[in-house]
């Protein structure tokens, strides 16, 4: 999902990726002359992530952080991508989440997360997000573009799973 909007332009900028894993959206940009950065709170997936770079001579810098606490980053940038992180977020630690997204997002920047959708069947898996659920995190310092239906790809589901794709721009 975040390959179409890297060919249609919208990952520009500074580039945060949130909850970056080993690193792969994070790496899409720098691939595209983004200047890139992907956080995780997991030591292996930073040292995946850099090993990749490094193999790959993209020159993204990866850094072991909290999503929870981005306003201690001390940067700004111009999109954030999340991919499958603001669904393992806690319920009542969301409006936060979204007001710390806030702090490394520049006025105007756009924030695109790819989440787990209540649309999809069964029990297992991630929290499960109601489109209420993303509108009622992302208020005050929001505009939410679109939430548009999508499809998460995963190993263990090559077809994908239902997902939400929201687009919001920073006020």
């Amino acid at each position: 999902m975040f390959a179409a909007l890297a060919a249609a332009g919208d990952i520009r900028g500074r580039v945060l990726d949130l909850g970056c894993g080993t690193g792969e959206h994070a790496l899409a940009a720098a691939s595209l002359g983004c200047d890139a950065v992907g956080i995780d709170q997991s030591a292996q997936a930073i040292e995946a992530a850099e090993r990749k770079a490094r193999d790959r001579g993209l020159p993204v810098r990866f850094r072991r952080h909290d999503a929870l606490r981005l306003s201690e980053l001390g940067e700004t940038f111009d999109t954030v991508l999340d991919c499958g992180l603001f669904h393992v977020i806690a319920p009542d630690a969301r409006a936060a989440y979204a007001a710390g997204v806030a702090t490394a997002l520049r006025p105007g920047g756009r924030y695109y997360m790819l989440g787990f959708s209540d649309q999809q069947p069964g029990g297992w898996g991630p929290h499960r997000l109601a489109r209420t659920d993303i509108e009622s995190a992302f208020t005050s310092d929001w505009h939410i573009d679109s939430i548009e239906p999508a499809r998460l790809e995963t190993i263990p589901a090559p077809d994908g799973l239902a997902a939400w794709l929201t687009t919001a721009t920073r006020r």
